[in-house]
Parts: C-alpha cells; structure tokens; sequence
C-alpha cells in the first residue's frame, strides 16, 4: 500500500509539474541611436554589391521578459559620443531612462547580453554593473587582451573586466534561461565570438535577431561580407546557418541596423508577447 501511495504522489507531483504555465515572455524594441547622416555603404560588401550605396540605420537594442527575469540585448553606443561625427550616431534616450518609463532599476536587469565587442552594441553595457553578462568567448578574449584586439573597448566593461561583476563568456549556443525561449546562437564571422539571439515569444511566435550578421536589408538578401569582418567563411556559413533556421521555425526576422526591419515590433513602450 505504501508503494503504490507512493507512486500516486509522484505522479501527481509530475503531473503538477507539467501543468506549470510557462513564464510569459516579450520582446521590447528599444532606441539605442541612430545614424546623424546616411552611411555610405561600399564597404559592407567586398564584391562590390553595395558601392555607391547610403542609407539611413538605426542602432536598437532589446528588453526581454521571461517571467519576472529581465535580460537587456545590446546596449548601444555611449552617450558621450552622441552626435560624434566619427561614431556617426546620436542617441535620443539613454537605455536607462527608457527603462525607467517602464518601472524597471538597471538593478533589475539580470542578464546583459552582446551580441558583440563593436562600439555601437557595448556603450551603455557599464550602467548594469550587477548584471551577469553574456558574451561569446572570443570577443571576451578580444576585450580583456593587453592591449585590446580589433577595436574592443574595455572601458565599456570595467565591472566586469575588474571582476566585480560575474561574465558567462561562452562559445557555441547559449540557453539564457534553460527552456529554449531565449537562445543566443553562434553566428561568427563579424567578429570571432559574434551571436545572434532567438527569442521564441508565446503568441506571435519566433524571432531572429541578428546583431550584425547583416546590416540593412539587401546586404543579409545577397549575403554581403564587410570588408572590416574578421572571417570571410565564418560569416557565410553564419548566414547559411541563420537564414535555415528563420526558415525552419517560421521565425520573424529583425536586422538590428535596418529601419523597416525595428518597425516590425510594436513602438515602445509596448511590446511583442
């Protein structure tokens, strides 16, 4: 009798267990710059497909909620370079008074996570210095070198590079919250360690965000390569990899830099369930 009481209360235990409802997870756009003039394009594509080429972009960075967990997706560039012609982007609102709009202290934010080391997606990542943040390996590498490789910037990063704060630098894929909503995927090729980021949202269902894998629309349609990418085949076969997995999951896609690509998610404050 003791057995089978048993075994009914472990069934019952993982029958309760199943019927737990998932945690509820969005996906806000948030305004992270945008270009002071149209950017010649020549060399995001090294055979040429984008010579003559300009065209406004927009730097966007991303809130993601997974219950009460809250994960930031690049942070955009510093405030101090705002209007800078040489960084080419001014900034409207920082991240941190975006957030505040909706409630949120940068002591909320659990994750920070870049998809990698370039100026425009790291330059607000110091005003979540409590944050874990998420990194791939090799662009970690890249920031921590003596002196720093490409042009990573430590000076983004000083919780982290002091060892205050805690790092997951990681290569490969990364399951942020260990139940496949939020996974950034090894995308390299812009940078050695660069990720894209998939975020699977309950009710209008998968999206793909790129981080720089591609830069407006027409560069991720013929696979332009940037002539500045640290590897030529990395980055095709980033696309290769991208471009079946949009297709396999039916996944909305968002080039971060495309204008038309950010509108496809609701304005802020609102935000894509």
């Amino acid at each position: 009798m003791k057995r089978i009481l048993a075994v009914a209360l472990a069934c019952t235990s993982i029958i309760a267990t199943a019927a737990e409802p998932a945690p509820d997870v969005s996906l806000t756009r948030l305004d992270c710059g945008r270009a002071t003039e149209p950017w010649p394009l020549d060399s995001f594509d090294d055979t040429g497909g984008a010579d003559g080429m300009k065209k406004a972009i927009v730097g966007s960075c991303y809130l993601i909620r997974h219950g009460e967990r809250l994960m930031i997706w690049d942070t955009g560039i510093d405030p101090a370079t705002s209007g800078d012609p040489d960084g080419g982007f001014f900034l409207d609102r920082t991240l941190v008074d975006q957030l505040a709009q909706l409630g949120i202290a940068p002591a909320d934010i659990e994750f920070v996570g870049i998809s990698h080391y370039h100026y425009d997606h790291t330059g607000q990542a110091k005003d979540f210095p409590q944050a874990t943040l998420l990194i791939g390996k090799e662009d970690w590498q890249a920031i921590t070198h003596d002196p720093p490789l490409g042009n990573a910037n430590p000076a983004h990063f000083p919780a982290w590079v002091s060892g205050k704060a805690k790092v997951e630098a990681f290569a490969g894929d990364k399951d942020v919250f260990g139940d496949r909503s939020v996974k950034i995927l090894a995308t390299p090729g812009h940078t050695p360690g660069h990720h894209s980021l998939l975020v699977r949202l309950p009710e209008s269902g998968p999206v793909l965000l790129t981080g720089d894998l591609a830069h407006f629309t027409a560069n991720y349609e013929r696979e332009g390569v940037p002539t500045y990418n640290t590897g030529r085949a990395d980055t095709l076969a980033s696309f290769d990899r991208f471009k079946k997995m949009a297709k396999n999951l039916g996944a909305k896609v968002i080039i971060q830099h495309e204008p038309a690509d950010v509108a496809k998610l609701p304005a802020f404050p609102k935000a894509a369930h």
